[in-house]
């Protein structure tokens, strides 16, 4: 992490990152992204997996990237843990609304390959706001946890 003269950016690293929080601090060792990402989620939704709608604004400069923008969401919970408000499930499922309802929005939905996809929360948010699936991408994660004898390929 340095500061760098935004004269001077044109002759920096070829790939780096800022946080909005942290205007003019360029990090190009993308450890310490991560670290700086833990640490304010813990500022802005505490340390017991609460959660916040105020989001953590990261900008990655590269010659190498396309122009996106990607939200990651917190996962869907059913059972509170630790001091988790006692709603959480809703208060998450009202965040991930507001994200995926947008006609431009693109939706990854992601699902575990050890449950039925048929009862994949990610694909029922996704069919409330994208019915026809024509904005929604499937993806299929933890494919090492599935049953003994189950072929990923009958699911894909």
């Amino acid at each position: 992490m340095r500061k760098i003269d935004p004269n001077q950016k044109q002759q920096q690293a070829a790939e780096y990152a800022e946080f909005l929080h942290k205007p003019g601090t360029f990090f190009t060792d993308f450890t310490k992204v991560r670290t700086e990402i833990i640490n304010e989620t813990n500022k802005l939704a505490g340390r017991d997996k609460a959660i916040t709608d105020k989001p953590i604004s990261l900008v990655i400069y590269s010659q190498n990237l396309i122009d996106l923008t990607l939200v990651d969401l917190p996962g869907l919970t059913k059972v509170p843990i630790k001091d988790q408000a006692k709603d959480i499930e809703n208060q998450i499922r009202r965040l991930i609304m507001t994200y995926i309802r947008p006609e431009n929005a693109l939706i990854l939905a992601l699902t575990p390959a050890n449950t039925d996809l048929a009862n994949s929360d990610a694909l029922q948010l996704a069919r409330e706001v994208d019915p026809e699936g024509n904005r929604t991408i499937g993806v299929i994660t933890k494919i090492d946890l599935m049953d003994e004898g189950t072929d990923a390929i009958e699911i894909l």
